[in-house]
């Protein structure tokens, strides 16, 4: 039976609400957590207990500005500047890479988790956050204190990139980040619909009732978020060389964030990450977490195949889940073909498990 605990951690004098998934057994991997915008670590339907379940303890928090760590009104998006944002990353992060250095809030936490690799996931901005973070020069502070101890880093769906359609003019973006420098901590509403997220009708209901998903950043967060996104538009944004291993996961038919900004990064930017694997889930929305049921947890167990592979226990079981019918036949535009100089490498690649039609390319 998969154990939950709430808790809190203090940066910066700000108290950020935590939860934390442990399996029932003793742990083979940590997987910390990094959720996005208008958004909160309790909205992942039964992402983070499944993969709990399977023996990855999953650690979680509401960053400054979202969910639970909202305690007034006019703490709602504000975030602070990327360096404000990328540095309480950090220090979520750095006591999961120690010796019994989980959260202390935690009263199911036995320590007995010593020494297990740690992995970071990113959905939406959360990835263009933990993208940044994997981009610190090597020798920096972030580069040694995290980066180069974690053994793998999972994007989903990724906010590198308005979609077709979707991008604000230039002079919109010009006079935010102007605005932003001037009045830094004033709200304004940025909302998504929320039938871009997911096609699940259940979900779609409960995330149009969520209290926590307000839709409220500040100009200086949401001026913050754009120079990363440009930042990594003009390829800036590189994996740092301690990076060993990255999972890319999108959904082409995406409309709050781009398919193609993401795989052009993936393409470009990780070419010296020596273990890269880059996902496409033909015709899915942004939320794969919370896509309809079976292809969900088609998701989950792709993720939690992808972890324990590098944690040394690929032999764990994931939750039985059927193929969704869309996914029964193998497609062209869901698979990230290699290039011929990549092939040596995907030979020893397996898919974790062979019954499943999903087709993934792996680098």
């Amino acid at each position: 039976m998969v154990k939950t605990s709430e808790g809190t951690f203090a940066v910066d004098g700000q108290e950020l609400y935590t939860k934390t998934w442990l399996p029932d057994g003793p742990p083979v991997a940590k997987l910390i957590v990094v959720h996005g915008f208008s958004d909160h670590v309790n909205n992942y339907v039964d992402f983070f207990p499944t993969l709990a379940s399977r023996g990855i303890a999953v650690y979680g928090f509401d960053q400054r500005g979202w969910g639970r760590s909202v305690h007034k009104s006019s703490d709602k998006g504000r975030t602070g500047p990327t360096e404000t944002v990328i540095g309480d990353i950090v220090a979520f992060i750095r006591p999961h890479l120690q010796p019994g250095g989980n959260d202390k809030n935690d009263k199911n936490d036995k320590n007995d988790d010593d020494g297990l690799p740690v992995f970071v996931l990113g959905h939406s901005m959360g990835g263009n956050e933990i993208a940044t973070l994997m981009a610190a020069t090597l020798g920096s502070a972030h580069e040694t204190a995290v980066v180069r101890h974690v053994r793998g880093w999972l994007l989903e769906a990724p906010f590198f990139g308005f979609p077709a359609g979707e991008t604000p003019s230039a002079l919109k973006i010009t006079a935010g980040r102007l605005a932003g420098r001037l009045l830094p901590h004033f709200q304004l509403k940025h909302v998504i619909p929320k039938p871009y997220l997911t096609r699940d009708p259940d979900i779609l209901a409960r995330l149009c009732e969520d209290p926590l998903c307000h839709d409220t950043g500040t100009l200086e967060g949401l001026s913050g978020l754009l120079d990363r996104v440009n930042d990594i538009a003009q390829g800036r944004v590189r994996p740092t060389t301690s990076v060993k291993s990255v999972w890319l996961g999108h959904g082409d038919a995406d409309r709050c964030t781009d398919f193609v900004a993401s795989k052009r990064w993936f393409d470009t930017a990780t070419a010296a990450v020596p273990d890269k694997t880059f996902r496409c889930y033909s015709g899915w929305l942004h939320m794969l977490h919370a896509e309809p049921k079976a292809e969900r947890e088609l998701f989950y167990r792709e993720c939690g195949d992808w972890i324990l592979e590098r944690a040394g226990h690929n032999s764990l079981p994931a939750k039985a889940v059927d193929a969704p019918a869309a996914a029964a036949e193998p497609r062209a535009a869901a698979i990230s073909t290699p290039s011929e100089e990549d092939s040596a490498v995907i030979a020893p690649t397996v898919e974790a498990n062979p019954k499943s039609s999903a087709t993934e390319a792996k680098l």
